[in-house]
């Protein structure tokens, strides 16, 4: 790593650089953030078939955004860890599962959320 990674004198240009590369390497190392990414969609797509108003189209990408990042999150806890320490270290151990219950948390919110606005909007063209 090199001093101009932490350099404070990095332009933004450079700081989102840094962030998108992180992104594509998160996305890129778990097969779970592709699953998050295919439900997204999924669930975009039927925000965009029951036509939901604004407010639902907000609450779903906050749920949607909430889910990667924590996704996100865990992923960079797993880096951190493998550079920490290779042998079997319960410390680590723990906080990978506690990383990964964040994720399971994050995912659970975000699926009880899509599932009350769709339930609602599905009573709504039902009811039509």
């Amino acid at each position: 790593m090199s001093d101009e990674y932490h350099s404070p004198d990095r332009s933004w240009r450079q700081k989102f650089a840094d962030a998108f590369r992180g992104w594509v390497l998160g996305a890129r190392d778990q097969s779970s953030f592709r699953v998050h990414f295919a439900m997204a969609a999924l669930v975009l797509i039927l925000a965009r078939v029951f036509r939901l108003d604004r407010i639902d189209w907000c609450l779903l990408i906050l749920c949607i955004t909430i889910v990667l990042a924590a996704e996100m999150f865990n992923t960079a806890l797993e880096h951190l860890a493998k550079a920490v320490d290779r042998n079997h270290n319960p410390h680590l151990g723990h906080a990978l599962d506690i990383g990964s219950a964040a994720v399971l948390t994050a995912s659970g919110g975000a699926a009880l959320a899509g599932t009350i606005i769709f339930l609602h909007a599905l009573l709504q063209v039902w009811q039509s």
